[in-house]
Parts: C-alpha cells; sequence; structure tokens
C-alpha cells in the first residue's frame, strides 16, 4: 500500500528558480526511504513539504490515499524528529517524550503505558527524571525519537538527527534507529547527506540534486547500476574512479598509453572513436602480478593502512587512482604495483549526457569467489 505519493512535486519561494522540480516519488507502508544528496540539493525542503512546514507551488501529495497538499500538520498523523533534537531544556525527560498527547488528549492512563514501552525500547527508564543538559547526544537523540514513538504516528520524518554526533555514536544510531523502525513497522522518511547511512539504513534510496530526482532504487541497485554519473560517484567509498578514454578496434585506450581488450557486449553498445566517461570503482582495481590479464603498472603516491584493508592512490599518467585492498599492505611511496583494469568492472558513461550507457557486468559468475565464501559460511 502506498502511504505517500507524489506527482510532479515543485517548490519554489519566488516563483522564478525552482528548488525543487519533477519529484515523482512513491513511499510504501512500512518502508524506509532515504532522500540523500548534497548541501542545497532539496531534500530537506522535500521532507518539510511532506510534513506541511513548507508549501508545495505545484504537484499533488498524497497521505493515506488523501490529498494532503493544504492539510495542517496536525491533520497528517506524522511525526518529525530534527537535526537539532528540538527539546525543552527545562522539561525532564519524561515531559519531553509526553509533551504533546495532552493536546491530543491522550488519557493519563494510555500516556504512562506508552512512556513506559517507549522507555524501555529506546533504553531511557533510568534516565526519565533528568533534564536534556544532563544527557549524552546520543541520549538526547533517543529522547527525540522516544517522542515521535509515543506520538503513535504511523509515519516518522528524520531530517538529519546523526548529523550532530562523533563517528562511533552514528553507527550505533543507525542500528537503533533501523531497529526500531522494523520492530514498529514505521513507515519513514529519512534525510541525510552521508551516503554510507543511505546505504546501510534504506529499504530504498532517493538520489536528488540541483532539485530532481537522479535515480531511486535498493542500496544495491544504486551501487551496481547507476543510471548516470552523478549517482555513480556519490554513492560509494571512496568514491568510484573516473577518466576519459575512446575505443578504437576493438581496444579501449585511457591516456594515450593504456590498452585494453574489449568484450562484444561493450563493442555492441559503446561509440567508437568518441571520447566517453570510464568508472571503476577501487575495490575492483586488485592487486595483480604482471602476467595477468588486464594488468596496468601505476605508481604508489599514497598509502592509508586501515587495520582491515589498506587504501591507495596510484598514478598513471598524471591521473590519480583510488583504490581499497583488504588486508595490510606495507608498500614504499614511489614504487610501481600492478593492479587490474578488466574492462567488465568498468561503467561508461556519455561525456556530453553523463547517462550510464553500459554499466559494469556484476553477474554471478562474476562474483564466483563471493559465492562460494558465503556458501562456506551457511550451516
Amino acid at each position: 500500500m502506498k502511504q505517500i505519493e507524489m506527482k510532479k512535486i515543485a517548490k519554489s519561494y519566488d516563483k522564478q528558480k525552482m528548488v525543487l522540480q519533477d519529484i515523482d516519488m512513491d513511499i510504501e507502508q512500512g518502508e524506509f526511504m532515504v532522500l540523500v544528496g548534497p548541501s542545497g540539493c532539496g531534500k530537506s525542503t522535500l521532507l518539510r513539504m511532506i510534513a506541511g512546514l513548507e508549501e508545495i507551488s505545484d504537484g499533488i501529495l498524497r497521505i493515506n490515499g488523501e490529498i494532503a497538499n493544504h492539510k495542517l500538520p496536525k491533520d497528517r498523523h506524522l511525526s518529525m524528529v530534527f537535526q537539532n533534537y528540538a527539546l525543552y531544556p527545562h522539561m525532564t525527560v519524561r515531559k519531553n517524550i509526553l509533551f504533546g498527547l495532552d493536546v491530543q488528549k491522550v488519557s493519563k492512563k494510555e500516556q504512562e503505558k506508552r512512556l513506559k514501552e517507549t522507555a524501555a525500547l529506546v533504553g531511557l527508564t533510568e534516565y526519565l527524571e533528568r533534564k536534556p543538559a544532563q544527557l549524552s547526544g546520543g541520549q538526547r537523540q533517543r529522547v527525540a525519537l522516544a517522542r515521535s514513538i509515543c506520538s503513535r504516528a504511523p509515519i516518522c520524518l528524520m531530517d538529519e538527527p546523526l548529523s550532530n554526533l562523533d563517528a562511533k555514536l552514528r553507527d550505533s544510531m543507525r542500528a537503533e534507529i533501523r531497529r526500531i523502525q522494523k520492530q514498529l513497522h514505521l513507515t519513514m522518511v529519512y534525510v541525510t547527506h552521508d551516503q554510507v547511512e543511505a546505504m546501510t539504513m534504506g529499504d530504498r534510496i532517493t538520489v536528488l540534486d540541483n532539485g530532481r530526482i537522479q535515480q531511486t532504487g535498493t542500496p544495491i541497485e544504486l551501487y551496481n547500476k547507476p543510471e548516470n554519473l552523478f549517482v555513480a560517484t556519490f554513492i560509494g567509498s571512496p568514491k568510484m574512479n573516473t577518466v576519459v578514454g575512446k575505443i578504437y578496434g576493438e581496444k579501449l585506450i585511457i591516456n594515450q598509453s593504456t590498452f585494453m581488450n574489449m568484450t562484444k557486449r561493450q563493442l555492441a553498445t559503446l561509440p567508437k572513436g568518441e571520447e566517453i566517461i570510464i568508472g571503476i570503482r577501487p575495490e575492483f582495481m586488485k592487486p595483480v602480478n604482471q602476467e595477468s590479464p588486464y594488468a596496468v603498472s601505476m605508481k604508489v603516491v599514497n598509502l592509508e593502512l586501515l587495520g582491515s584493508e589498506t587504501q591507495l592512490v596510484l598514478e598513471l599518467d598524471e591521473h590519480l587512482f583510488t583504490v581499497k585492498w583488504q588486508g595490510q599492505w606495507h608498500i614504499k611511496e614511489g614504487e610501481n604495483v600492478f593492479v587490474s583494469m578488466d574492462p567488465e568492472c568498468m561503467h561508461f558513461f556519455d561525456k556530453h549526457t553523463k547517462r550510464n550507457i553500459c554499466p559494469a557486468n556484476h553477474s554471478y559468475e562474476r562474483n564466483k569467489e563471493l559465492r562460494e565464501m558465503k556458501e562456506t559460511i551457511v550451516i
């Protein structure tokens, strides 16, 4: 069932420049939808339009099948968690969580029941008599989340709720929010600029840029089959490597010095003799020996040992590539290493439209190593 429907939604503050335009999106009941994009792309504005805090300039918004363009926020049956928590400093945790239930005419007995259940759910039972100043950042965020849960609204909107937390706390709160959303079967719309949050939390992700939807899909769909260069480079960490190349005959030429044989699939799709943008993810540029197919020699410019993996910056004809290898590699800067530049692992983008005209081949057979690994751990 579609709980939120948006058709040709647009937003303009001055009736000249469009902040958002042609937004078509459906969000299913119980779905975790993430809106992601760079600062200024319009994701928070879109969330506020769903909440009723911003007017809709054009298009139709439906919530639970009813047109909601001009409904007041209180009549939309949703809750919202803000980036700055929005807690009342003079009130205890108990009163902050229960705030608003009196207006909804919820009985005191029902309020206490909800409070007890919600506090236990988010781990705040022992903090109910404290005030926000006596809590850590993660605990304050839990209070804001608890207030949303206590309202029993079926839709929860979150506007970058974890951006004020440190990295370790963000990791734990990501898992906490996802667990609660699944347990309560909430429909959640979550705004973030952090693509790691988007990839780890969302059932589906909508990528926005310059007020337009670039692509909507599952995290894996966006990662494996990005529709354009923006999505390809925005989703994934470290971001996808890109370089300009050409196809002559049956070979791909990069920087006029690196030649690789192309597959029949690629040759049938890609233009000949024209410049195209090539994209390859850091983890697919694997270390190989000199005799391996598609081996390319590159100079090490920088190396970062991250414990379980090593991240290197490599140079090929003054063009830099980032690679990510499993394990700890002790290589000195200035040394040369051989890496695989397999065309099957490459995406090809039109230089002018930036559309993905030939995605990488993420077929089952090419993931044989991963498949065999999974089979060994299944009990």
